[in-house]
């Protein structure tokens, strides 16, 4: 395993620990308090907006990175034995999670949306600039806000969603796997792809206003197969960025705002099993990372936190 690897899959100090320190300290007391529902900020369209113009100012440079531990935490994409497998990553960004499961999977056809259409349209000069093998063939970009739109129809229609895809209506994957990608321009009446067989959800839950969580999360449930993986990932619970935002910054309990309007919610491990067990889900793997990393400008030791995951919709 590579440094940059190791970076992301190691566990380097016990959460309970850091929990005893963050919950002593009287100068971390805001974000323990209660959050009384009437101050929380109403959930509106700007958090699109805010995002949009993140995408904006933050798609060059060293803001993203290729995200190569991927594939050694979630070696599912590369190693599932389907010919042609089919991944939903939501919240696609600028494409850092994308461009590990293309290169590490060269059958693998990847259709990933995002709130952004600048962010959409970042990702793919990107993958264009990096010359991935068959691009035109495996990536399929589409704008969709999934905490406030559901999935287009194309991806699994109507009765797909009603039957819970237990039994196809429409047809086989294989006979349609040019003739539904052109444009995604599937009439109502058309077959749909029949759902995915993994959905990606990395540091993009916490980026959508709590509330918002429950729905779309039964909305990923309904468009995939069964037997299906949603691979999660996102930010902890005590995890160094929540440390970091003052008592003015809170929207909701354990839910932050930054000034360019971006939220962030950090989540307990009960917070995450309780959202994906009531959208139906099965709970496969749920722990913490806990991972020590250094501030080569301060010396400073900082511990992160992220939430690891693995959820399957039952067969």
């Amino acid at each position: 395993m590579s440094e940059a690897e190791a970076e992301y899959f190691s566990k380097d100090f016990d959460w309970d620990d850091l929990k005893n320190d963050v919950e002593s300290d009287p100068s971390l007391r805001h974000h323990l308090l209660p959050f009384p529902p009437s101050a929380s900020t109403s959930p509106t369209q700007d958090v699109s907006d805010a995002w949009g113009n993140f995408h904006a100012r933050h798609h060059t440079g060293k803001f993203f990175k290729e995200r190569r531990y991927l594939l050694k935490e979630f070696p599912e994409l590369v190693s599932c034995g389907k010919k042609n497998p089919r991944v939903l990553e939501v919240g696609c960004g600028n494409g850092s999670t994308i461009l590990p499961i293309l290169r590490g999977n060269e059958d693998v056809v990847v259709y990933a949306c995002d709130c952004s259409g600048e962010a959409l349209e970042y990702a793919k000069e990107m993958l264009e600039v990096l010359n991935v093998a068959s691009i035109e063939h495996r990536f399929y970009p589409f704008l969709c806000d999934f905490s406030l739109d559901c999935f287009p129809m194309w991806l699994a229609c109507g009765p797909c969603r009603e039957t819970s895809l237990r039994k196809r209506c429409c047809s086989s994957a294989e006979e349609k796997t040019e003739m539904s990608l052109r444009g995604f321009d599937l009439s109502e009446d058309s077959s749909c792809l029949g759902g995915v067989d993994f959905i990606t959800l990395i540091f993009t839950l916490s980026a959508i206003p709590f509330e918002m969580m429950p729905k779309a999360l039964t909305e990923c449930c309904c468009v995939l197969k069964p037997g299906g993986l949603l691979l999660f990932r996102d930010y902890g619970l005590y995890d160094m960025t929540m440390l970091r935002f003052e008592s003015g910054k809170r929207v909701g309990f354990r839910e932050y705002m930054r000034s360019d309007g971006t939220r962030s919610y950090f989540f307990s491990l009960g917070i995450v099993r309780d959202l994906f067990l009531h959208a139906g889900f099965v709970e496969l793997e749920l722990e913490y990372c806990c991972i020590k990393s250094l501030n080569r400008r301060s010396g400073k030791s900082m511990r992160r936190v992220w939430v690891h995951g693995k959820f399957q919709k039952p067969k």
